[in-house]
């Protein structure tokens, strides 16, 4: 099973719905790869395990996290070191974060642009995050090399968070498990 390590600040909001999202779509497509996530500077101003609005946004996709939810970790160098693929969410925040903490990994690893909370409202925020994970699923399922063994921490020739016009969202099939049908939406439904 190869691995990609999902970095955002706190472990919390964003790295956390990247997670359960690559999982539940990366079984879908059969793929052999299994996403975990940290953090780079975990907030004790943080009350739970994980974000209500990232377990929103996953029930809103018809996704059902692992359980019990698991409090926020913070990365370490063995964390880096295991992983076959690395993404940090948002390049203004994380690369200046990973250039102290962690200088030889700073330029292996990817950077998407997905901002906070007191940047970027959490639908923007989450539904950027869904198209930046669907496409990256794409990309692992069309790519003969993301198939075959593990190469630990290699950076990826992969592009940045696409454009919220790219990526159409996945329909029909039976729900993997972890997975849920999308809810049905009336008018003025969020």
């Amino acid at each position: 099973m190869r691995r990609l390590l999902l970095l955002c600040t706190g472990n919390y909001y964003r790295s956390r719905f990247a997670e359960a999202l690559f999982n539940a779509l990366a079984a879908e497509a059969g793929l052999p790869w299994r996403a975990d996530s940290r953090g780079l500077a975990l907030s004790p101003a943080n009350v739970g395990p994980i974000s209500p609005l990232a377990l929103a946004g996953l029930a809103d996709r018809g996704i059902v996290p692992d359980a019990p939810a698991r409090w926020p970790r913070l990365v370490d160098e063995r964390d880096l070191a295991a992983a076959d693929l690395i993404i940090a969410v948002s390049a203004a925040e994380h690369r200046p974060l990973l250039a102290r903490a962690f200088p030889a990994w700073a330029e292996r690893v990817t950077y998407w642009e997905v901002e906070d909370l007191h940047l970027m409202p959490a639908e923007a925020a989450l539904a950027e995050l869904e198209r930046a994970v669907q496409r990256l699923v794409e990309q692992l399922a069309a790519s003969p090399a993301a198939a075959g063994p593990p190469r630990r921490a290699r950076s990826a020739s992969l592009p940045a968070a696409p454009s919220p016009a790219a990526a159409p969202r996945p329909g029909g099939g039976a729900s993997p498990p972890g997975r849920r049908p999308p809810a049905q939406r009336g008018p003025g439904a969020r």
